[in-house]
């Protein structure tokens, strides 16, 4: 129960730094509206030309581009989370501190990071949605039990995108400069994860690699959980396979990177 609180108590500071930024979440609202009415327009010409393409039509396209920019910033799809502050720890040495706390370092990351992504959902996300919903025909379901599945499924790859980002945060270690590794980190997370075009509309082998990576469990599973285009049981027992085997080898890469921590003293 302690260790329980101790976590809450990380999320719900997680929670509150990004609440103090209150112009910087304005600003990502307008921003986020603004590229879906971008891409909103983008996907109906180009599915006036192409119907029923990926599967999807119209207002599944529509609905897709809505939640795309709900779950952004949310699911940290191109970086921007934890990450930054932990590999900015580990290169000026306090990382030294964190490994001192009575705490499990990943799940201490963990914690924080669902903080973010909670203020993220409800401070960035909800608006740019509803306008989606206001302004545009949408293939929404009517059945809350589907809500509740498509929930999940965004908790599920809120998990997966930590798991990947803590591998990255750890490459510090051995890296004297993590920018490659984050910048690699936003072009497969923006290509892979789905948000520039569905990844049911990638074709040949191409599409089932691309669909077969973690990144698919981020946007395009979930989406397609709230559009009844997948089956929850199936997205559910895809995402947690690829959270654990990611957690997994985060785990077993911080026990290898923190065996190299050296700090004043020995």
């Amino acid at each position: 129960m302690g260790s329980a609180r101790l976590y809450a108590a990380v999320a719900a500071g997680g929670f509150r730094r990004y609440a103090t930024y209150r112009a910087a979440t304005a600003a990502g609202v307008f921003t986020n509206t603004v590229f879906g009415l971008i891409l909103v327009y983008t996907y109906l010409a180009l599915w006036d030309e192409r119907p029923h393409l990926g599967g999807y039509d119209q207002a599944q396209a529509v609905t897709y581009v809505w939640l795309g920019q709900a779950l952004y910033s949310t699911l940290a799809v191109q970086g921007g989370g934890f990450e930054n502050d932990l590999m900015a720890r580990i290169r000026t040495g306090e990382v030294a501190v964190d490994l001192y706390r009575p705490a499990d370092l990943q799940l201490w990351w963990l914690a924080s990071d669902l903080g973010r992504a909670l203020f993220q959902l409800m401070g960035r996300g909800v608006v740019p949605f509803a306008f989606g919903v206001l302004f545009f025909p949408m293939a929404l379901p009517d059945d809350w039990l589907t809500w509740v599945a498509f929930l999940v499924a965004v908790a599920l790859g809120w998990t997966v995108s930590f798991a990947v980002r803590y591998l990255v945060a750890l490459s510090a270690f051995w890296l004297l400069d993590g920018t490659g590794v984050t910048q690699t980190l936003m072009v497969t997370g923006l290509f892979c994860s789905g948000m520039m075009l569905p990844l049911n509309v990638f074709p040949g082998a191409m599409g089932e690699v691309v669909r077969a990576l973690p990144w698919t469990a981020m946007l395009q599973l979930p989406a397609d959980v709230l559009m009844g285009e997948a089956a929850p049981l199936g997205t559910y027992v895809f995402q947690v396979t690829w959270a654990a085997a990611l957690l997994t080898v985060g785990r077993l890469l911080q026990s290898a990177a923190t065996r190299r921590v050296v700090v004043q003293g020995g």
